[in-house]
């Protein structure tokens, strides 16, 4: 398949059609070209001249180098396969490094000194003569015949300056494959301190492009909190820009009982522990959705913990949340009272199963804010009174200065 307008596209026509018209496709189709039946021809070296036939083969090497990234992003064990891919280019590069300088002992003459290949009889004796050899002289072992011409004496500095090269580069890709191995757990678990700070990055766009970049981000993240599924889009998209994430690890705690509540948290993803105070127990498990931290922030009646922490949350895993600050939860929930409801009544529920709501100061709460209503709506009654009494009494007053100027006039008319 391919990717059309980040769409995955696995229609076999389409991507036929797609490959046939891509430059790939006669890249391809030479690199299988059976260009060594040249060989056959009357008048072309039989052995010699394969080695030069089949030089379209290297036109594979692109496909090669695609073939080991895929499978490298797609294979269980990438270190392993990493090692395995830097072996099989250690050993390529020795063969080839034994076909040239056979290449050369057959130019020089096989046998005609110590340095070059001896005149075996069997092809693969020769072989292995040229592998060893190569393999000494790229690993800078030594134990090789002194270079007795200027060839070999080129061949050898430039064998011993690849060496330097590969050993460069096996080690760094060593190094690489080490590193990987212990950086494997930061890439699944990520840590708080590397989060973006996002209100830095949007700072500079407009507030409409703020909130529709983080809306993008982390709206679907939000919908699956209970308490925003009912809530407006537009009031989400004023929210988004509220909220903090934040990653905790594991035995972290998020808060503790006792701490003074400045943010609540919204669970986006993993799972926290109501923990007793010996910070092993756990009372309860929080999962993705849910919230806490309300009751601190919340003027909840009865609530004998005032503004701290009622519970110790401990992070289990790796848990994903949303922060949102005391001021801003305020200014949400003035614009959206049924939200506040449902807080509300979730942390009365929870304060009295903790047993840490006075039903009798909520009681005296409740009488003491429905005797503060009644006396507001007296209040309100009275000068509704006054303002009517006020009303007639301006009306009263601008009828008598109308009669006061029409007399004025009428004296002044006898006058």
């Amino acid at each position: 398949g391919f990717l059309e307008d980040g769409i995955l596209v696995q229609d076999v026509s389409r991507t036929r059609r797609r490959y046939l018209g891509s430059w790939t496709f006669p890249w391809d189709v030479l690199a299988v070209l059976p260009t060594e039946l040249l060989c056959l021809l009357p008048g072309v070296p039989r052995v010699p001249g394969v080695p030069a036939a089949r030089a379209n083969r290297c036109l594979r090497v692109p496909r090669l180098f695609e073939a080991f990234d895929r499978c490298e992003t797609r294979t269980g064990w990438p270190n392993v396969f990493r090692v395995a891919k830097l072996m099989l280019y250690l050993l390529l590069g020795i063969h080839w490094h034994g076909c040239l300088y056979f290449a050369l002992s057959a130019h020089l003459g096989l046998g005609a000194d110590p340095w070059v290949c001896p005149s075996f009889t069997r092809l693969l004796r020769r072989y292995l003569h040229s592998f060893y050899f190569s393999t000494l002289v790229l690993t800078t072992v030594g134990d090789t015949p002194a270079p007795q011409r200027e060839e070999e004496l080129l061949f050898v500095t430039a064998g011993f300056l690849l060496a330097v090269l590969g050993f460069a580069t096996i080690t760094g890709n060593i190094s690489t494959v080490i590193i990987n191995l212990s950086a494997a757990d930061a890439a699944f678990y990520p840590d708080a301190r590397k989060l973006p700070a996002e209100r830095e990055v949007l700072q500079p766009l407009p507030r409409g492009l703020q909130a529709e970049v983080a809306a993008s981000v982390h709206l679907a993240a939000l919908r699956r909190v209970g308490l925003f599924r009912s809530w407006e889009h537009g009031l989400l998209r004023q929210l988004v820009l509220r909220l903090r994430p934040q990653v905790f690890g594991p035995g972290e705690f998020v808060c503790r009982r006792g701490d003074v509540g400045r943010e609540m948290y919204f669970i986006r993803e993993g799972r926290l522990a109501v923990v007793a105070e010996d910070g092993v127990t756990r009372l309860a498990v929080l999962g993705e959705g849910l919230y806490f931290g309300e009751i601190s922030l919340i003027n909840i009646k009865g609530n004998m913990a005032g503004n701290r922490r009622t519970a110790n949350i401990l992070s289990i895993g790796y848990s994903d949340l949303f922060c949102l600050g005391k001021e801003d939860l305020a200014e949400v929930l003035a614009e959206f009272p049924s939200a506040r409801a449902a807080m509300e009544a979730k942390g009365r529920e929870l304060l009295l199963r903790m047993g840490r709501l006075d039903t009798g100061a909520e009681a005296a709460a409740m009488a003491a804010e429905a005797e503060a209503k009644q006396r507001l709506r007296g209040l309100e009654v009275a000068l509704e009174g006054l303002q009517t009494r006020a009303a007639r009494l301006l009306a009263q007053l601008e009828a008598s200065a109308l009669r006061m100027a029409l007399r004025v006039q009428r004296l002044e008319g006898r006058l």
